[in-house]
């Protein structure tokens, strides 16, 4: 609109930081600091292997050769595995669709319609602000019509974001549609704005966006993305990239962007196989052909599961991979777009250390409660290897959990010097991955290392608890909603006795195979019992 300034939907014009989308050059990546950081970790790396005493590969004690030999040729195997998907993903496979797409698009193929589906709930003004420029200078930049179909509980999120879109939209064919939520949680407003978009009969190949309200997307967002699914008509669905911005502790930030970069090998790993594990709630976009059947819309608002020990429970949270679970039963390609991305700003309080466990128990049980589906439909219904990655989701929790237990184990054994050993092996392969890893952030951050191996262990022992405890479910920054917590009735006391007992029952399992296998412990002989017996 003539006479009003640029508005560019960067989460940098609020916080003063770099556009995460613009790649970095090798110098500003790989500055010298960095480069003497690396050199002095990989020196105390050569000393400590030279002078710690060498206990894990004494060949005295074999069972710990065998062991984390096994385990280590299988995890970093399978790391390898990831990598070079990922490498032939982004330089052969995705450089061909994304060709095939600007062509397309240069061609003068657009969509007759694009529809926003966004939910938000009591968002700093700023952030929506920013979210609402973003959307809107990428309908300008595409030109064609769009609806934003937005669901929230609160007069003054819609007020607000109506004030704004007015303001910076006046220029763009958009229409803005409310759709107030009757009950609270994320899966119920959604569910409400997918029945209000079947009842405007929606068509079969109308292009439909997911987005979460903090959201903030990056330029040419959705010019890279909308083309594919005029390219593939068995394409359904497709992710970005993300980015994330923490106003809050400085380890967070690194911590997430930690767990960004593995995604971005991940995702691109899977994209081989035309399927993600996730479509992500953040910003994915769909084909309208199956998000407005009746069984789609039932699963975001109303998807359950059956436990022998919680009985039937909905789900909370975890509406992306409700959407993910429907459409792999109806075995329609998925994809990921890694040059398409947004931010989301996450406002923090306090040290940060109860925000990453509600959302390290948020996303293991997500995982856990649709994983176990998933595999349940087999390898015929998707890609062997996706098929596979579900049953490794499953298996990797236990044997990282293996790893740190005969650690422990060995340092009984051998003393302490074994333990020391371990640490050089743990910091000698994480650097290792970490460099990996460090081709899929944004910097170069020598706390990934440690970051990295971390946030394994304790994913893999909230993995474990969550097993026991899949209807419990706390969401704090979508209301502070509760599912599952212990009752005042002798049934919900009992069932979380069992879920204690069990969880004591995993690890001291897993604890006592450790022992068994190292010599810390012994099997009774049968003679031993035949005395116990007299």
């Amino acid at each position: 609109m003539p006479g009003l300034p640029d508005h560019r939907p960067l989460a940098c014009e609020f916080y003063r930081l770099e556009d995460p989308s613009v790649p970095l050059g090798f110098w500003e990546k790989w500055t010298p600091l960095v480069q003497l950081k690396l050199l002095i970790f990989v020196a105390c790396c050569f000393i400590a292997l030279d002078r710690v005493p060498n206990s894990i590969w004494n060949p005295t004690y074999r069972e710990f050769i065998y062991v984390m030999g096994v385990l280590g040729i299988w995890r970093y195997s399978w790391w390898m595995t990831h990598w070079m998907r990922a490498l032939y993903f982004a330089n052969v496979k995705y450089p061909r669709m994304r060709d095939a797409a600007a062509q397309t698009w240069a061609r003068g193929w657009r969509p007759r319609h694009v529809h926003f589906q966004m939910t938000t709930f009591r968002e700093h003004r700023e952030i929506s602000e920013a979210v609402i420029r973003a959307i809107v200078s990428e309908i300008r930049s595409v030109g064609v019509p769009a609806t934003i179909w937005l669901g929230s509980s609160e007069a003054s999120d819609e007020q607000r974001i109506a004030r704004h879109l007015k303001l910076v939209g006046q220029d763009c064919d958009i229409t803005l549609r409310i759709i107030r939520q009757n009950q609270p949680g994320k899966r119920v407003a959604i569910a409400l704005i997918l029945r209000a978009m079947s009842r405007a009969g929606l068509g079969r190949n109308d292009i439909v966006i997911f987005m979460d309200g903090d959201f903030v997307l990056h330029p040419g967002a959705l010019r890279k993305c909308i083309p594919l699914f005029a390219l593939d008509a068995e394409l359904h669905a497709l992710t970005t990239d993300e980015h994330v911005l923490v106003r809050g502790p400085r380890w967070m930030q690194s911590w997430l962007d930690m767990r960004f970069s593995q995604r971005r090998l991940a995702m691109q790993s899977h994209a081989v196989s035309d399927r993600v594990l996730t479509l992500t709630g953040r910003f994915s976009v769909f084909r309208a052909t199956h998000i407005v059947s009746e069984e789609f819309i039932r699963l975001q608002e109303a998807d359950f599961l059956d436990h022998w020990l919680w009985g039937r429970f909905r789900f909370l949270s975890g509406d992306d991979k409700s959407t993910w679970y429907c459409l792999l039963k109806k075995g329609v390609r998925m994809t990921y777009v890694p040059d398409a991305s947004g931010t989301t700003i996450e406002v923090v309080d306090g040290t940060g250390v109860k925000r990453m466990v509600e959302n390290l128990r948020r996303w293991s049980g997500n995982m856990l409660r649709n994983g176990q589906r998933a595999i349940a439909l087999g390898p015929l219904r998707m890609p062997f290897f996706i098929w596979w990655c579900c049953v490794d989701q499953r298996l990797a929790m236990w044997t990282m959990l293996f790893s740190p237990m005969l650690a422990v184990a060995g340092t009984m054994k051998l003393g302490i010097g074994f333990f020391a050993s371990y640490v050089v092996y743990i910091a000698v392969t994480r650097f290792m991955l970490s460099m990996v890893l460090f081709t899929y952030a944004r910097r170069v951050d020598l706390s990934f290392i440690w970051t990295l191996y971390a946030n394994q262990l304790l994913n893999a022992a909230v993995k474990v608890y969550m097993m026991w405890r899949l209807a419990k479910q706390k969401w704090a920054n979508r209301g502070n909603q509760k599912q599952g917590f212990t009752g005042n009735s002798m049934v919900a006391a009992l069932r979380d006795a069992v879920a204690t007992y069990l969880t004591l029952l995993s690890f001291a399992s897993l604890m006592i195979v450790v022992m068994l296998y190292t010599g810390l412990v012994n099997v009774p002989s049968m003679d031993a019992f035949r005395i116990l017996l007299k």
